[in-house]
Order: C-alpha cells, then sequence, then structure tokens
C-alpha cells in the first residue's frame, strides 16, 4: 500500500536540495583555510539560501528606546540576557540564546527584535560579534517610515453602484 509518507519520500527524492554547499561549492577537508581563501579572493564564496519571512536569527536592540524594565530578562528560559545596571540596559549572549522570540514579544517599548542574520558561527562564544550591546535606531526609524493616510476628497471616493 502506497502511504502518504512514501509519496513525500519520493518527491524529496527527486527534488533539488533546500540548502547548498555553503560557502564554497565543495565539502572543503579545511574550512579555516576555505574562509581565508574567499577572504584573500582566491575563491568566490556561494551565497547562503534566501532566508524566509518569520525567521529568527541575531537579536537586534536599540539600547536607546530601552526603559530598563527587565521584562525581557524574566522571560528568557536559556538566559540569554544580562542586566547592566549602570544606565539600566541589558546585553544579550548570543552563544546562549534559543532563538525563542520571547524577549521581543513582551517588550513594552519593542525595543528588541529578531533579525535575519544566521552568520554567526565563531570560535570565541564571548567575542563582540556575540554580545548585542546596540543595534542603533530602529524604534523611532520605524516610526519615521509609516506615511500618513492622505484625506480621500469627494470625487477621489467611491460612488455607490446604481440599481436597475
Amino acid at each position: 500500500m502506497v502511504t502518504h509518507a512514501f509519496i513525500e519520500l519520493l518527491k524529496q527524492f527527486f527534488s533539488d536540495p533546500a540548502t547548498n554547499l555553503f560557502p564554497v561549492p565543495y565539502a572543503p577537508q579545511n574550512v579555516h583555510k576555505a574562509l581565508k581563501a574567499i577572504d584573500s579572493g582566491k575563491v568566490k564564496m556561494i551565497s547562503p539560501v534566501e532566508v524566509p519571512d518569520g525567521f529568527r536569527g541575531k537579536i537586534l536592540y536599540d539600547r536607546e528606546a530601552c526603559i530598563g524594565c527587565q521584562m525581557c530578562l524574566k522571560v528568557c528560559p536559556s538566559e540569554t540576557i544580562e542586566f547592566v545596571p549602570e544606565g539600566r540596559k541589558v546585553k544579550f549572549y548570543m552563544s546562549r540564546c534559543t532563538f525563542c522570540a520571547l524577549c521581543t514579544e513582551i517588550c513594552p517599548k519593542k525595543c528588541i527584535k529578531m533579525s535575519k542574520d544566521f552568520l554567526m558561527a565563531n570560535t570565541d562564544k564571548y567575542g563582540p560579534d556575540m554580545i548585542v550591546l546596540d543595534s542603533g535606531k530602529f524604534v523611532q526609524e520605524e516610526k519615521k517610515e509609516t506615511p500618513k493616510p492622505e484625506k480621500e476628497t469627494d470625487s477621489e471616493k467611491p460612488q455607490p453602484k446604481a440599481t436597475a
């Protein structure tokens, strides 16, 4: 008997893979040497697959908009967030993050959001790339970008259809 799972297996067997060999078109024996070759321009890097909408990547944090309420700290299941008493702000250790986005949902000022950045592999989990202190002023920028709706004039309003 042919089941739904068997049909899905056949579809996947004959379809192209959803991923690619990133960062180079072949499986390198030494990734560090391959990355150095990319940096020097000897090898061209393949771009990663396109990130879908709703992807939860590296945290973005608008330090200036933060009020220091510590709500994000209370909901974080992996202790990613640390409160910094001087300035009443927080910092994020991305090496601990489980990308659950609970901190973004609970923030009353919406100063935390998830980016589409997923290239965070690092040998130093406490390096500057793995600790988020401030990502810029995205809260104020988003408010400025939303245009106000223009008022409709009487001639622009849709007229009701006449019935016969």
